[in-house]
């Protein structure tokens, strides 16, 4: 009776294991491939909190205004007076957040929305991010000059960050899993998905190796697939028919002087924003009135042009349907600048991507007006020269050309400007490294410690990368234990230990499958039957070129760790992916100029 009881779980260990083997050798999924769909995951949160924080800014912009719908049309229809309150209200209210959410961090952080990226641990505090995100809202409901891209992508790295660490991810894939959640925070809040994985690999990670490649993209994909079932699936600029063309060739040298000229721009408008933000850091006062000054010189502007107000995603239409004198429109460009200084010089949350856009389109168009009042000269499209200026500017801010172009394209989905852009962009980048090295986004990086961070994979060793997941049987383990154990875990090879907690060596999941054909020769099995006894193996103080150089000699996915070269007691493993992932940093880094 004893004998039939035992047999029962025995033979469905068997039938299990079977079952695992076959789906094994079928699909065989690596770490980077359940990255992948965590990936996914982290993509679909980052969509809902970019619907949940439109919604609670569409709500608190009602509650200031009690208007609905953009933000120009609505301070269109104020008098003078709310044009000029209402944004240095909201101001001093997301100083007095961002003050009472002081006393839940102790330590200040930028409010650059880079800051969402961390390159450190990959740990993004929760609390702080809520705090900056609310007092984002109260900036973007009043009507500062800045982009709501910056609270969505906190909100949506934030969610990766929670997750990654629910996980228990080592800090290389949590890291990851933060990156996915920032491109997965961009791709929602402009619909464009290849530009947002771009964005983090050019800016964040400078890296387009598919070990970090893929999972952004898999995350953006899934974000904007979510965006477009609830928001709809229209570009987010529209352009009026017919569909942009050049009108001949030559039209392509007059995109290289755009570039040029906007690479000439990007320097003195990151200089404007620095500049600011310095002034601003001189006012005596708290950072709450900062804020609220910086709200009331947007609101004095205001009053004249209502069009400063916002990110400026209508106005931008506007241009690209030519509704604007050249005289009107430079000085809007103007009173913009100005408008989106003071909104960042005074420390307010939220990004500057959108604004550029809006200059890169303003000085694309006037280049345009310029082109057309020559006499005898060229019959330009203002259209394409207005898309080629957005691309342009950005390429030259960001440093980021090719984000730049694919970001151009999603947000049209216009094809035929791409070969002007294309130059214009790269024109505009090197144009402006000449000028400035540094991005917009150098100091965000700069204070987040990128550099210090990026420096320590230099030295890294195996212990930093190392997991304490002591998943073994003992060598006298029988074949039902073994089944069990390989049925739980996803690991390819099964460590085998001694009595003392000794390595003695690895069984392959592939090893066994004879054994599964014969019960009654599977119960007389034990481990040490199965023993594969070169097993290569490395220490915990051992640096990272040695792990790789073991990998070239095991097919596995994860290294076993021992003590030492002398105590060969098993305590952890190190996985081929998180190796991969740190070399890349480092090799990155080795890469990189010196500045």
């Amino acid at each position: 009776m004893n004998t039939g009881e035992q047999a029962t779980p025995r033979n469905w260990h068997i039938r299990l294991l079977k079952v695992w083997v076959w789906l094994a050798a079928l699909i065989h999924p690596s770490e980077l491939q359940i990255t992948l769909i965590w990936a996914g995951v982290i993509g679909f949160a980052g969509a809902l909190s970019s619907i949940g924080f439109r919604k609670l800014a569409q709500g608190a912009h009602w509650m200031l205004t009690d208007h609905t719908g953009g933000y120009v049309e609505s301070f269109a229809h104020l008098v003078w007076w709310q044009r000029l309150l209402i944004p240095a209200l909201g101001g001093m209210l997301a100083g007095l957040t961002i003050r009472l959410g002081a006393r839940l961090h102790p330590k200040s952080s930028s409010t650059d929305y880079m800051e969402a990226i961390v390159l450190g641990d990959g740990v993004v505090s929760s609390r702080l991010t809520l705090v900056k995100c609310l007092s984002a809202m109260w900036s973007i409901a009043s009507g500062a000059s800045i982009g709501r891209e910056g609270p969505i992508v906190q909100l949506s790295s934030m969610l990766a960050s929670l997750l990654g660490r629910l996980l228990k991810m080592p800090t290389l894939r949590l890291r990851l899993l933060v990156a996915c959640g920032a491109a997965s925070g961009i791709a929602s809040a402009y619909n464009a998905p290849i530009a947002g994985a771009l964005f983090v690999s050019e800016i964040v990670l400078r890296s387009v190796a598919m070990e970090s490649f893929g999972p952004l993209v898999f995350s953006s994909v899934i974000a904007t697939l979510t965006i477009r079932q609830v928001l709809g699936g229209d570009p987010l600029y529209v352009i009026a028919a017919p569909a942009v063309r050049l009108n001949s060739t030559w039209e392509i040298v007059l995109c290289l002087v755009l570039g040029v000229l906007a690479g000439v721009v990007a320097p003195f408008f990151l200089w404007t924003l620095r500049m600011s933000e310095r002034l601003f850091t001189r006012i005596p006062g708290p950072g709450y009135l900062h804020l609220a000054l910086g709200g009331l010189i947007v609101g004095a502007l205001a009053i004249v042009y209502p069009e400063v107000c916002g990110n400026g995603y209508s106005v931008v239409n506007s241009i690209l349907r030519g509704n604007f004198l050249w005289q009107t429109l430079l000085l809007m460009l103007a009173f913009k600048i100005v408008a989106t200084a003071a909104t960042f010089g005074s420390g307010a949350v939220g990004g500057v991507f959108t604004p550029t856009l809006f200059v890169g389109a303003g000085l694309g168009y006037l280049f345009a007006c310029a082109v057309q009042a020559v006499p005898h000269g060229p019959a330009v499209t203002a259209t394409a020269f207005t898309l080629v200026g957005m691309g342009a500017l950005l390429a030259a801010t960001t440093h980021a050309p090719i984000m730049a172009i694919i970001m151009i394209f999603e947000l049209t989905l216009d094809y035929q400007v791409m070969l002007p852009l294309m130059l214009a962009c790269v024109v505009a980048h090197y144009v402006s490294r000449a000028f400035n090295p540094k991005s917009i986004y150098a100091e965000s990086l700069k204070r987040k410690g990128a550099g210090e961070f990026q420096q320590r994979f230099a030295s890294l060793r195996v212990s930093e990368l190392m997991k304490r997941d002591l998943v073994s049987v003992r060598e006298s383990a029988s074949f039902a234990e073994i089944a069990d154990c390989f049925i739980h875990n996803r690991f390819s090879y099964l460590y085998v230990v001694d009595d003392h907690g000794a390595f003695m060596g690895a069984i392959c999941l592939h090893d066994i499958k004879s054994y599964l054909r014969n019960r009654d020769l599977a119960k007389l099995v034990i481990a040490s039957d199965l023993l594969l006894e070169r097993v290569p193996t490395i220490t915990p103080d051992a640096p990272l070129a040695a792990a790789l150089g073991k990998f070239s000699h095991h097919d596995g996915d994860r290294l076993p760790v021992i003590a030492g070269d002398d105590d060969h007691r098993l305590i952890g493993s190190i996985s081929k992916t998180d190796l991969i992932l740190a070399l890349a940093e480092q090799t990155k880094q080795e890469g990189e100029p010196h500045t």
